[in-house]
């Protein structure tokens, strides 16, 4: 008997992953070129040198989720830095008294880190088993 994960589960996975990617490389490509973003990170206390690091590593992670070939130990590590980036924003946003506008990209994109991490867990367990 074979546990291979369902053809729905890995589209799913796919389709929640492409859309993270999308907002994270977005987010990395605003950091960088986006005047109004920069000012975002001077309100918050940031440093500018942080912003550019921050956005650097963005797209790091992102191909570390999107290549098949890179090893899950790596792109648990991205994910790993994903939620700490999303949950530092989160924190930063709230502590400086800023409203939804300015936090809830961060809360909408980390139910889309959630979710890709969930289905990718569960093709993880799945071909482990098989």
């Amino acid at each position: 008997m074979s546990a291979k994960p369902s053809k729905a589960l890995v589209a799913g996975f796919w389709v929640v992953t492409a859309l993270l990617a999308l907002q994270m490389g977005f987010t990395a490509y605003a950091q960088l070129r986006l005047p109004q973003v920069a000012a975002a990170f001077m309100h918050l206390g940031f440093p500018s040198y942080f912003r550019i690091e921050l956005a650097c590593i963005k797209v790091a992670g992102v191909a570390a989720l999107l290549i098949p070939a890179v090893p899950p130990r790596l792109k648990e590590w991205a994910y790993a830095g994903f939620a700490i980036t999303l949950g530092s924003a989160l924190i930063a946003h709230l502590s400086v008294g800023d409203g939804p506008q300015a936090w809830a990209w961060a809360a909408a994109t980390a139910v889309l880190w959630a979710l890709s991490y969930f289905l990718w867990r569960r093709i993880q367990s799945g071909l482990a088993q098989a």
